[in-house]
């Protein structure tokens, strides 16, 4: 597989995605790898889903990115009675001007905190539907755009925490990555108690990057060269989830495109214009297996959350990874 001169990378600022980086660092302690991925999903132009067991830090990760870098940013709390009105916006009556007038919902801003996601109706979730897959939004026969950068960060409970409603398949594929926080270290878990116990960090952060940045850097991880070789490999993946006895739904096309988006972002964000074969590697758990449904003649111990990755782990294992 031929690399790219590292010397003719694609044009970006290495130290404004390293304090970006040591930004949100400085609030998630002791969880690089996660905050590295959800910067590459930002970079990706995707949106992001992250779920774990209240209290972790999942609701704070989607401020600290959004804090980083100077944007429009707004958080919906998702409960049983939200109205997709709420999400989207609604039209009002003017009465000076005798015409309906569009009133947009918070879903019109640079990054969007979906808070406890699966905490409301499926009905409402669909609201972001058109938003997170064309940048857009249709109210009253007419189409508004949304502001770029533009990226859903969503969190949710695990599903079997109680009131919680199960998001359909169109929506997940949706997600380019779904990351689990998990519980800091004990080490970690001291320094947070003695550091942050009596103030608030997310206070504290200063933008280090502009949105009109975050678009040039989008726009470089386009053209991060990947191998065909690399195309090849992704692909074979992709084919063996929709081949798999214990899988009753495979990764989409929507799916392989954004495992090859996130690996060309990865790349940048690494300091390369070239992906190799861990960028894919490295990605196929956060972005495969929120895509895939496991079938009910699957028998394992694991929990039911967990029971795709090690599927999808045997999978990439099983796969000749191109030389």
């Amino acid at each position: 597989m031929n690399k790219v001169d590292v010397n003719n990378q694609a044009p970006t600022s290495t130290d404004a995605l390293s304090r970006l980086q040591q930004s949100v660092q400085s609030v998630i302690r002791g969880k690089d790898e996660v905050i590295r991925l959800a910067l590459v999903t930002l970079f990706a132009r995707g949106h992001l889903l992250i779920e774990d067991v209240p209290g972790v830090g999942k609701t704070t990760l989607a401020h600290a990115l959004a804090r980083s870098f100077n944007c429009n940013f707004q958080r919906i709390q998702f409960t049983s009675d939200l109205l997709p009105s709420d999400v989207v916006g609604i039209s009002v009556f003017n009465q000076q001007s005798q015409r309906f007038e569009f009133r947009p919902g918070p879903i019109f801003a640079n990054v969007v905190l979906a808070d406890e996601i699966n905490r409301t109706t499926p009905k409402t979730q669909s609201a972001l539907l058109e938003a997170m897959n064309e940048y857009q939004v249709t109210a009253d026969n007419r189409t508004y755009p949304l502001p770029q950068p533009f990226m859903v960060a969503a969190t949710q409970n695990p599903i079997e925490h109680h009131g919680t409603y199960p998001l359909p398949e169109s929506q997940l594929d949706r997600f380019l990555m779904r990351l689990r926080v998990g519980y800091p270290s004990l080490e970690t878990e001291k320094e947070i108690l003695r550091n942050f116990a009596d103030s608030e960090p997310l206070f504290r952060i200063e933008p280090v990057m502009t949105a009109d940045e975050v678009v040039e850097i989008q726009q470089a991880v386009r053209r991060v060269t990947v191998d065909e070789e690399l195309v090849n490999y992704t692909l074979a993946l992709v084919e063996k989830t929709r081949r798999h006895e214990y899988l009753s739904l495979g990764v989409s096309p929507r799916g392989s495109m954004m495992l090859y988006r996130a690996a060309q972002a990865l790349a940048l964000v690494e300091g390369r214009n070239y992906s190799i074969p861990d960028d894919f590697k490295r990605l196929v758990l956060p972005v495969f297996a929120h895509r895939c449904v496991v079938s009910s003649r699957y028998i394992s111990t694991l929990k039911k959350s967990d029971q795709a990755d090690a599927i999808l782990k045997e999978i990439a294992d099983s796969t000749p990874v191109p030389l």
